[in-house]
This record gives structure tokens, C-alpha cells and sequence, in this order.
């Protein structure tokens, strides 16, 4: 399906970030699925969600942005660290987040907090 063309995870290879968890739905409900996106380029959280929203929009999905945080990245020590909160969009369920992660970094130890730094 064109879903599943949809990659589970886009974030930067390396740093301290912003991300959201998305939710991609067909209009009308049925097949549904959470992603996650995350970048430096983002000053704030709506910024990942202003690029993400068209492009999925473009292949026929609804998006909801459940909440955000922020994830460091480490890939020398193959860790990663989901934390933080979006003031805008409210706190993601960061043990979500870290499920997605894991489907895509297999080999990485992922962790999550409430901390906000």
C-alpha cells in the first residue's frame, strides 16, 4: 500500500532535536499508523508538521500531530534519548515514539523520559 511506502522514521543522523508523532489516516477512518519526524531545521514543532502535512496529504493521508518532544541522537554510541515536550502540540506518548524508533534503529539502545532536558 502506498502506507507502506511511508517511512516509519525520519530524523537528523546526529544532535539534539525537535520531533513530532504523527498519526496518517485514510479519510473516512480504516488504515491508520503513527510516524515520527524530527530535525534541526525545525526552530519550533509546527515546522516539522507544516513539511510532513502536504507531502502526506499529497498521497492521500489525513495528518494529526499527537504531540512532540525532542530526541537526541547519538550515533557513535548507537543511542538514542526521547524527552521533552512541544509547547504547541503538548507532550507526545514518548514510549510510542521509542516503539517506531526501534523498528528502525534495531541495534540502538532507546531510551525516554518525562525530563525536559
Amino acid at each position: 500500500s502506498a502506507m507502506a511506502a511511508v517511512r516509519d522514521v525520519e530524523i537528523d543522523p546526529e544532535g539534539t532535536f525537535k520531533y513530532i508523532l504523527v498519526r496518517l489516516q485514510r479519510p473516512g477512518g480504516g488504515e491508520q499508523r503513527d510516524i515520527v519526524r524530527g530535525t534541526k531545521a525545525a526552530e519550533f514543532h509546527n515546522h516539522i508538521f507544516e513539511k510532513v502535512n502536504p507531502e502526506m496529504e499529497k498521497l492521500g493521508y489525513e495528518c494529526k500531530c499527537l504531540g512532540g518532544g525532542k530526541i537526541e541522537h547519538n550515533s557513535k554510541d548507537k543511542k538514542i534519548r526521547v524527552f521533552g515536550l512541544s509547547t504547541g502540540y503538548g507532550k507526545a506518548d514518548h514510549s510510542v515514539t521509542v516503539e517506531i524508533l526501534k523498528k528502525e534503529y534495531r541495534d540502538y539502545e532507546i531510551t525516554w523520559s518525562d525530563d525536559k532536558k
